[in-house]
């Protein structure tokens, strides 16, 4: 990656920055020369179908009057705790901990309604899966198990987008022949695991390629690392360590993931969230300004905060707010110094997991490519269940991926296996292999997992010779359109984009919330609900996430049973009319 120096310089970026664009309107739109953009077009016809209506003023006033209530509440038991009329569960904190909000916010409030998470799955998590009964005896403190199993309850809060967590034989036959060959796991980073390197002519040259490549991002090459001893890269290089000979299934699968996205090189991790995390620091430091949209992951968060940065929070998906943030960096540098930064790089994700929001990619890589800076795309939820092949984001708004810098996604969602991918050119991946933390002290992916990833994709691309893949991607794109409208209908206030398989119902007052989850499981419907400080406090809700696994019998059951439980709990919140007809709703589905 030519910006991803390890000195922090930059690197001059040729073509394709000559072009004039248009402005930003107000509402963070662009304008209409910007719209001639390649695939801007597409991008706005998505973001039109972005829904985020605002609840009547009563519902907000209700909202924070039971968050009032609950807190006076709280402050009470503390003070009953603390003379001795209530005894305390919990192992006691130190003084210096009872005055944080964070220990009172779990203590008083968290605690009361503990059993609506966290919920045992004895089950192949699918569809449907099966539940251990518990009951707490001391108000949600401890929990006991019963003994009693909960079969066949619909699942909508797993991200298995695709339906590729699943325990068929057939289907598995690959993945357990993968295992007994290579056993469950390599116990070894994939530099410890690399083969001796023959001395060839090709590979030398090979070697002494690499080893440039180095060199253009400030790595040293040679058998001495300045204020290092000798001998510190064993003699050869960073070369040697740039190209491990590793297991095979490994290196098919960094091949098979950059044909799957259309980029030049990609390397795998061990783990989604410390491909962000352990990543980011190997590509900004300090000198260098990233622009993060405020509803991003906390694995980003905290990559960002690593990597010593300079941070500074754009409105979600607002164009005017980045604009103005980039044009800010571009004109007036560093605080103090006013010297250029370094390095500018803007970090959004495909589809956010709260929102179900897509992201305005066209718009971003306009901005970007018109102010010199950089795009990191995290494709964690997007990457296989949005596109017609399922190639994410880029794929749905007609982005070229050569035009996104660093392509992030994990395969622990949409490939019902673990881990995640850095990708993009070359440069980038062989900087990576030798500079990101998680490359060079991570575990190598599980072989058996690794097979899964495999598979899944190969089965996605058409390579197993089947087009199943290409049917659970329709498949999912049409479950979501239907479980969208249905909602829409019934008058639920739901968020996001019309191709986000995220389906967020709002349900705002803590007292709903607590009861939805309750009330939907007595129905055998398992869902995910959320709350502060995981949300505004004022948006709690209830997070659906559709799968290509579920029928429409499922999802008409649910639908059900949403529509008698938002009737019984006063839930439909929505004063838009959408009259949509069953005739034209199948329509629109089977198009």
């Amino acid at each position: 990656m030519e910006k991803a120096s390890a000195n922090g310089s930059p690197t001059p970026r040729r073509g394709h920055l000559g072009r004039k664009y248009g402005e930003i309107d107000k509402n963070g739109n662009l304008s209409s020369t910007q719209r001639n953009v390649p695939g801007s077009d597409a991008a706005s016809r998505q973001y039109k179908q972005e829904v985020f209506e605002q609840a009547p003023m009563y519902v907000a006033v209700m909202t924070y009057l039971g968050f009032g209530i609950v807190t006076l509440f709280g402050y009470f038991r503390d003070f009953l705790r603390a003379v001795g009329l209530e005894k305390c569960h919990l192992a006691r904190e130190r003084e210096e901990q009872k005055a944080d909000f964070e220990n009172f916010y779990t203590r008083n409030l968290y605690m009361r309604v503990r059993d609506n998470w966290n919920r045992p799955v004895c089950s192949l998590p699918g569809p449907v899966f099966d539940l251990m009964e518990r009951v707490s005896d001391d108000y949600n403190w401890t929990f006991r198990f019963t003994g009693r199993t909960l079969h066949n309850v619909i699942n909508m809060g797993s991200y298995n987008y695709l339906g590729f967590a699943e325990n068929e034989a057939e289907s598995l036959k690959t993945v357990a022949d993968t295992t007994l060959r290579y056993g469950v796991g390599v116990c070894s980073t994939r530099h410890e695991i690399a083969k001796e390197r023959k001395d060839s002519t090709s590979e030398r040259k090979e070697a002494e390629a690499a080893d440039g490549v180095m060199q253009t991002h400030g790595v040293h090459t040679g058998d001495q690392k300045p204020g290092g001893p000798p001998g510190l890269l064993d003699g050869s290089g960073i070369s040697s360590l740039i190209s491990p000979r590793n297991l095979s299934i490994h290196e098919e699968l960094e091949e098979l993931v950059a044909r799957f996205l259309g980029v030049e090189s990609s390397m795998t991790f061990g783990m989604g969230f410390a491909t962000n995390s352990m990543n980011i620091p190997a590509l900004v430091g300090k000198g260098c300004l990233i622009l993060s949209d405020e509803l991003n992951h906390t694995s980003l968060i905290l990559g960002a905060r690593l990597s010593g940065a300079t941070i500074r929070v754009f409105k979600h998906n607002n164009m005017h707010s980045l604009e103005k943030m980039l044009r800010e960096a571009v004109c007036s540098g560093q605080p103090r110094t006013h010297r250029p930064w370094k390095k500018i790089l803007i970090m959004v994700e495909g589809i956010y997991s709260m929102e179900g929001s897509v992201v305005r990619l066209a718009e971003i890589v306009a901005l970007k490519k018109k102010y010199k800076a950089y795009l990191y795309l995290d494709e964690a939820h997007s990457i296989g269940a949005v596109g017609p092949s399922g190639r994410g984001v880029t794929e749905l708004t007609g982005v070229n991926p050569a035009d996104v810098d660093v392509m992030m996604g994990t395969f622990t969602k949409s490939f019902g296996a673990a881990g995640g991918y850095i990708a993009g050119r070359k440069e980038l991946v062989d900087y990576l292999r030798t500079c990101s933390h998680s490359a060079v002290y991570a575990t190598a992916l599980s072989p058996p997992v690794t097979e899964q990833i495999l598979r899944a994709m190969k089965c996605i691309m058409g390579k197993d010779g089947s087009a199943e893949g290409i049917r659970r991607i329709r498949q999912l794109a049409e479950n979501t359109r239907y479980f969208r409208a249905r909602l829409k209908e019934m008058g639920f206030i739901i968020y996001g984009n019309d191709h986000s398989p995220v389906v967020p119902i709002l349900l705002y007052m803590p007292g709903k919330v607590v009861a939805f989850a309750r009330e939907m499981l007595e129905r055998k419907i398992g869902v995910v609900v959320v709350g502060f400080p995981a949300t505004p406090i004022t948006e709690a809700r209830a997070r659906f996430c559709l799968s290509a696994g579920h029928t429409r019998a499922m999802l008409d059951q649910v639908l059900h049973h949403l529509n008698e439980v938002g009737d019984n709990l006063c839930l439909k919140f929505s004063r838009r009319k959408h009259d949509l007809s069953r005739a034209s709703l199948s329509e629109e589905t089977d198009s």
